[in-house]
This record gives C-alpha cells, sequence and structure tokens, in this order.
C-alpha cells in the first residue's frame, strides 16, 4: 500500500508557505472549517443526499452500492448490513485496497450481527474522484480558504456516519487500515458522534515533525499539525480506542503505531496481530471479540 513520502515533499511546502497566494474564494454560508491555533480541524459540512442500488440480498444480510452526493463531488461506498445490525463498522481503506477483497468478510460482520460500510474515499484511484494524498495542493487550498482534499474527505465521513446512525439507531465506529486508519482517526475526533475509533497498521503521516524539523511556523504549521492523527487521537476518549499492528510490518512500522497509540487516552487497547500489513482474517475475530464485550453474541 502506498505510503506518502513525507520527506520528498516537505521542503517543498515549507517554500510554498512563504510564496502560497493572497486572494480568497468566494465565501459561502455553509460549508465551512477552521483549524484553531493548536491545529484542530472543526468542520461544518455541507447536506448530502444519496442514491442506493441493492447488489444482493439472503437471509443473512443485504449488500448495496450507496453513492453519496455532495457539493463538490460523488462518494461511492458499499454497504452490507444484517436486517438488525448492533452496531456499524465505518472501513476507510488502505490505498490498493478493493471493494472485491472484503466481500468474506462483509458475510463474517453480517453473521455476527454487525454492519459494514466500505467508504472509497477521495483520491484512492477507485470510483470516487479526487488526487491522492498531497498535502502541497491542499496547503496552496488552505492557504487561498478553499476546501483541502484531505478536509473534503472528513466532512465525507462524518456524512456517511450521519447517515448509517439514521439508518440504523446503532453505534458507528469510524475504522482504517493504513492510509484510511489516518483518516479515519482524524474523523473520530473531528465528529464527537462517532462510537470509537479501530485503527489497523497505521500511524501519524510524519508531516507535523518534518515542518518542525524544517523550522516551519505559523499557518504551514498550524495546517500540517491540522492532518496528523495524533492531534485527534487524545479527544477520542472517553470513546474506546482500538488500535491493531503487526511486529513486522513492512510499510508502516511496528514502533510508529505504538507512538499514535500513546497519544490515546483511556479507554485504549493495542494488539498485535499476524498477517504482514493491513485488516486481515486474523484481525476480524479478534475485533468482533472486542464488541461482542459491549454487545454481546449474536443470537
Amino acid at each position: 500500500m502506498r505510503v506518502f513520502p513525507v520527506a520528498a515533499g516537505l521542503a517543498f511546502l515549507v517554500v510554498l508557505a512563504a510564496f502560497a497566494g493572497c486572494t480568497s474564494s468566494t465565501a459561502t454560508a455553509t460549508p465551512t472549517y477552521s483549524v484553531d491555533s493548536n491545529g484542530v480541524l472543526s468542520v461544518t459540512c455541507a447536506p448530502v443526499t444519496t442514491n442506493e442500488t441493492v447488489i444482493f440480498a439472503n437471509a443473512t444480510y443485504t449488500e448495496s452500492k450507496i453513492v453519496l452526493h455532495t457539493q463538490t463531488g460523488d462518494v461511492v461506498t458499499y454497504l452490507s448490513s444484517p436486517e438488525h445490525p448492533k452496531a456499524v463498522m465505518l472501513y476507510l481503506p488502505g490505498a490498493g485496497e478493493k471493494i472485491s477483497g472484503h466481500a468474506e468478510r462483509m458475510v463474517t460482520y453480517a453473521a455476527a450481527g454487525y454492519a459494514f460500510m466500505y467508504l472509497d474515499y477521495r483520491g484512492r484511484g477507485g470510483e470516487t474522484a479526487g488526487y491522492p494524498f498531497n498535502p502541497q495542493t491542499d496547503y496552496a487550498k488552505f492557504e487561498n480558504k478553499e476546501w483541502p482534499e484531505y478536509y473534503l474527505t472528513i466532512c465525507d465521513i462524518s456524512q456517511a456516519r450521519a447517515m448509517l446512525a439514521t439508518r440504523f439507531g446503532v453505534p458507528v465506529y469510524a475504522v482504517g487500515g493504513s492510509n484510511g486508519g489516518r483518516y479515519a482517526a482524524v474523523a473520530a475526533g473531528v465528529d464527537k458522534n462517532f462510537a470509537g475509533y479501530v485503527g489497523i497498521s497505521t500511524a501519524d503521516w510524519g508531516l507535523k515533525d518534518a515542518v518542525l524539523a524544517q523550522g516551519g511556523s505559523g499557518d504551514i504549521l498550524r495546517f500540517a499539525t491540522s492532518l496528523e492523527p495524533s492531534t485527534y487521537l487524545p479527544t477520542i476518549a472517553p470513546r474506546p480506542v482500538w488500535m491493531f499492528h503487526n511486529a513486522t510490518d513492512p510499510i508502516i512500522p511496528f514502533a510508529q503505531g505504538q507512538a499514535l497509540f500513546a497519544t490515546a487516552q483511556s479507554p485504549k487497547t493495542f494488539i498485535e496481530f499476524s498477517g504482514d500489513h493491513g485488516i486481515n482474517p486474523d484481525v476480524d475475530p479478534r475485533l468482533i471479540a472486542q464488541w461482542a464485550q459491549i454487545y454481546g453474541t449474536q443470537t
């Protein structure tokens, strides 16, 4: 899975702070975002409409494709659910993951009594349009008072949560693997209505540290801080945080996952798993077991 090469981009990002355009886009009442002096993002998201197509249905679960129609483009999601789920897993995939790789997982969670939504967020190269994670491009938008794509994605995640909560009336968890775990952590911190956070094979981007190492301050530091999962993990409590990481992860080092976990407040749980990188059949039963302690076993 692709991990953003921080060192290659931050030198340009710091230089961009000095030369970013000063003109502002036309102000609108909604949607709006703000980033405070500590780099904490707040958003007011525009309403969305949805279009749903049922793909498959049997006695265990129903799978459908749901398109969120936002003011800035369509966002594609896939939902599988039993008739009366006990909770919903809103999943943000890592780079390169495809919905086809989650077919068995959707059945597993439904059989255990949980709904599973796969959100194909902007810029992954999937069905949802957008550019790959690019802090330089997003910082230019931030300085120009436009919406960075990263912030739009946080709104997409929050709007998906609201839709699921209205539909099922049960807790919705922000869950993500690898890069998706980074977006999910930010979303869970920004949107206090998420029931909790699950991060799998994930860590900070390293942007804030890179900016500090290059002497960056002011807007550039505030913006970089707003993108980091560690900015938001401490604010998730008293909602639970679970993090999963493989000790020999070849993409995001184990120590980086531990460092992110250390920023969370209790209740929190760190679980070492086998299976390389990202969500896999070793993570699923462990996560279901954690939820079984809260919601009981499927009857």
